[in-house]
């Protein structure tokens, strides 16, 4: 697949009701699903805290150097990384080739907690991505190589 799959609002609604879920049930602050790149695709929770586009692209860098020391050490797999301060824990999931969900959470939450409802929320979201991905196989867009002045490659109007 060349990139992120052309999501729909079904896609969309999807998407949100797994990260919401996580956020319920976790007991976590915010969450972020973004594009290994770092664009940021959509904030859910308490997200307006911070500036979830800056948060993004540093968690998608984040995510990338410690893949590429993981790769260098034998790893074939990075699955999670965790960060914790002393006001807050940062969760960054890999979902799959394209997107990695950032969960952001209180320190005195429990990372163990959030990392499960993380798993099931990646697998919710992984096989939605794979739902949108069969509609247009092949099809695909590179968010971060995308002219943001011309937007016609993202949007189309429903059949």
């Amino acid at each position: 697949m060349a990139g992120l799959p052309q999501l729909i609002e079904d896609d969309l609604r999807e998407l949100d009701a797994a990260v919401d879920e996580l956020l319920r049930l976790s007991e976590a602050g915010a969450a972020l699903l973004i594009d290994k790149g770092g664009p940021l695709i959509s904030q859910r929770g308490a997200a307006d805290k911070f500036d979830a586009a800056t948060v993004a692209a540093l968690a998608a860098g984040a995510f990338s150097a410690t893949d590429m020391m993981a790769r260098h050490l034998g790893e074939t797999s990075l699955s999670h990384i965790y960060q914790q301060g002393r006001q807050a824990g940062l969760l960054i999931s890999n979902v799959d080739d394209n997107l990695l969900l950032v969960v952001v959470f209180p320190a005195e939450t429990g990372a163990g907690a959030v990392k499960y409802y993380a798993n099931a929320a990646v697998d919710r979201i992984s096989a939605q991505m794979q739902k949108a991905a069969q509609r247009d196989p092949g099809a695909g867009l590179d968010l971060v190589s995308l002219n943001t002045l011309d937007l016609s490659a993202v949007f189309r109007k429903r059949e």
